[in-house]
This record gives structure tokens, sequence and C-alpha cells, in this order.
């Protein structure tokens, strides 16, 4: 583990991008699991009954479908299409279980995101970022940066969070969003996506995040990479080739 008494210079590092994970990163780990989770587990059921034939949630269920078949194992909650009653408890049954397994299911990030819009619409929610993540886009902003998000969560989930958010809206410093859709976090080629679509070389982004796994594929892809330690951030191994940081404050 490398030391944590340093700064990470963008100039000296030729940085023209700074790629962001959400939890653990710009995001308390708590409020994901304790807010944002629950809110939406509590209302699956009545979301879906209330929202069952929108064309857009009809394509999550049907994404939600294919995943569930491809799916290995006899243990997931199978999926019924006898009746609408039974096809909405079934799914939500299912949706538990990702969510217990903690699946990166794009469907269930997609209909997680839609339930959050309605609750942060209905002011129901509000978003929790760190002291120092707003001063901090102002600074990278202000250097002519640009700022984006990769996280696991939907793109809509991702810009409700930084639009509603304690310390106001912060979707004005953000210029791109990316989810599981780009491709999974801890897989190189992601990245190598994530750096075409901005327009810039591997070598010129620099990735933070609170996995040691994604940010050992970012660095395979060429990005600098920069280990994020929150309070209560998930316990990440001790041989990794990361340089740490504790706050944002440390990178400039």
């Amino acid at each position: 583990m490398l030391r944590t008494d340093f700064r990470f210079s963008l100039s000296a590092s030729k940085t023209k991008g700074i790629l962001l994970d959400i939890e653990g990163t710009t995001t308390p780990i708590s409020f994901v699991y304790d807010v944002l989770f629950p809110f939406a587990r509590g209302r699956v059921t009545d979301y879906l009954e209330k929202q069952f034939d929108r064309a857009d949630v009809r394509r999550d269920l049907e994404l939600l479908r294919r995943e569930h078949d491809a799916e290995a194992g006899p243990e997931r909650p199978q999926l019924s299409s006898h009746s609408r009653a039974e096809e909405i408890a079934s799914v939500t049954a299912y949706l538990h279980w990702l969510m217990d397994k903690d699946r990166k299911s794009t469907a269930l990030k997609s209909l997680q995101g839609k339930i959050w819009e309605q609750g942060y619409r209905e002011g129901r929610l509000k978003s929790q970022v760190f002291p120092d993540v707003l001063p901090a886009f102002q600074r990278w902003q202000a250097a002519g940066l640009r700022i984006a998000i990769f996280s696991s969560g939907s793109v809509l989930a991702q810009k409700l969070l930084f639009a509603h958010t304690e310390q106001g809206d912060l979707t004005e410093f953000i210029d791109n969003y990316f989810d599981t859709t780009t491709g999974p976090k801890a897989e190189v080629q992601s990245y190598r996506k994530i750096a075409a679509t901005l327009e810039l070389k591997e070598t010129e982004v620099l990735f933070i995040s609170d996995v040691v796994a994604e940010l050992d594929a970012a660095r395979e892809s060429g990005m600098n990479t920069l280990l994020c330690l929150r309070p209560g951030n998930h316990q990440q191994p001790s041989n990794h080739q990361h340089s740490i940081i504790e706050t944002l404050e440390e990178v400039g």
C-alpha cells in the first residue's frame, strides 16, 4: 500500500479528464445502502402496479427476463407471466433477490433509477455528497478539465443524485455519465470505451474509485488511478499499486 501523504498533480500527469466512481468516492456508502436501496426496495411493487404499462418499464422488464434466463443456478426466484398480479409479484421477488446479492443488473439499476426519480420529484429524497466534492468540481472545471462519472447505477440515477444534492445541483460540472451499458466496471475494455467517448487518450484520464478491482482495470487500460479511502468504505486488498487519497482536496 502506498503512502497517503502526497498530492496528485493534474498538471504534471497531463490529466485532461477526471473519471469518478460515486459510492465511497463522491457519496457516502451509507447513503446508498441505508437510504437509496431501501427506498427503492420498499416501493418496487407499488411502482410496478402503477407504471406496469409504460413502454420504458416494459423494456426494463423484458431485459430483466433475459438476464433471469441467463442466470445460472436454480436458487433464483422464478418469473411468472400467468397474470399481471403474478408477474409483478415474481418480478418483485427477483428484484429483491438481486438486491440481496448486490448484483449489478442493468435492468435492476434502470428500475431503481425510475423509482428514485419519483422520490426526488416528490421531495422524499435528497442526495448526499462529501463536503470536498463541490470545491473539487469547481476547481477542476476552472482548470478546463472534463469531469465524468462511471457507476453501476444507471445514468438516470447518476444525474438525479447530482441534481438533488444537499449542496445544490452539481450537474453543471459533469460532462459525461457512464453506467453498465458501457461495460462492467472491472473490465479493461470499459475504460477504453470511456476514453474514446471523452475523446481523450487513456493516459490523459484519472480514475478515482474506492474499489481496487475497478482501479486495476482502469490502470491496465492506461489510465492514472487513485484509491479513495472514505469513512465507512469497504476494506480493500492491501497488495495493490494505487496511490491513496482521503479527500478530493489532494487532487489538483
